[in-house]
């Protein structure tokens, strides 16, 4: 609902004028459905399906644009749209609207009280199929049953950052395009190929990955494992990383081809799997001087 109070608000911004900006004032307007109850993990789950994701803040919304995601629309508030201008100038938002709200309306639209939200949906791409992702990477993450989202992201951005060229996750792993997963990875995870595994290949996935000419380093804290240092990298490797505290299950630590550690003081109980996680892209990805 575009009023005589959008050029008043927008005004008071110094940016009334701006084509492809609608200030709307009824939280019930349809066009922000998209932005619904953005806390409920199931509801969202529910309305995004695999049609759709979030991206939240400036720099993650630039990766969205990046990774050719076709973006549906953005949603914030006056105070970050200044900002926001040079992004609608590029050709990605070609015809992208972009709506503006008060802090009021935002926070009955999204459910809770985001302080200036700058959100925007964006279509989902159809992910490719494990033998798919095989076919075309050299450097894979494997994760199993991770079920926060916030480590999710905390891996892609450090697979981003290693050279890993993309993940597999399990049939019960957490959506790899949860808003918070997007915003942990600064976006780094719509730069990385997610194939999942449905429940009848699973771990069958680490056959795939093996028969593709990948071995499969299982990391674990076992004493009996391979220390990581000692590892010698191949050609094309997977690192397959499990929940904290219950770990990989013994079915897919029997699949995979080694069991690796990463030593670590006695002092120092463990790692989280995003610190574990990082830890191994780096040693895969050092020079090979180095190894």
């Amino acid at each position: 609902m575009t009023t005589d109070r959008t050029a008043a608000a927008l005004s008071i911004e110094g940016i009334e004028g701006n084509e492809g900006v609608t200030y709307i004032v009824d939280p019930a307007d349809p066009r922000l459905d998209d932005y619904r109850e953005l806390n409920s993990i199931a509801v969202r789950a529910e309305m995004e399906r695999d049609e759709y994701f979030m991206g939240e803040g400036y720099v993650p919304i630039d990766r969205m644009l990046d990774s050719g995601h076709r973006m549906r629309s953005v949603l914030l508030h006056p105070k970050r749209l200044k900002r926001f201008i040079p992004t609608m100038s590029r050709p990605e938002m070609a015809g992208v609207p972009v709506y503006v709200a008060e802090q009021a309306v935002l926070a009955e639209v999204v459910g809770f009280n985001m302080d200036r939200c700058c959100l925007a949906s964006a279509f989902r791409a159809p992910m490719p199929s494990v033998a798919e992702l095989a076919t075309r990477c050299h450097r894979l993450v494997v994760l199993e049953a991770l079920n926060d989202d916030q480590n999710v992201g905390a891996i892609a951005r450090a697979a981003r950052a290693f050279g890993i060229d993309g993940m597999v996750i399990s049939p019960t792993c957490n959506d790899p395009y949860q808003r918070r997963t997007v915003r942990v990875s600064m976006g780094e995870i719509l730069h990385v190929p997610v194939a999942r595994a449905g429940a009848e290949d699973w771990p069958g996935a680490l056959h795939t990955l093996r028969d593709a000419g990948f071995e499969t380093w299982a990391l674990t804290p076992d004493v009996d494992a391979v220390d990581l240092w000692d590892m010698k990298v191949p050609d094309r490797v997977a690192a397959v990383l499990g929940a904290e505290g219950h770990g990989l299950e013994a079915k897919t630590m029997d699949a995979s081809t080694h069991r690796v550690r990463i030593s670590i003081s006695a002092n120092v109980d463990s790692l989280n799997v995003g610190h574990a996680a990082a830890v191994t892209f780096a040693v895969i990805g050092r020079p090979a001087r180095a190894r």
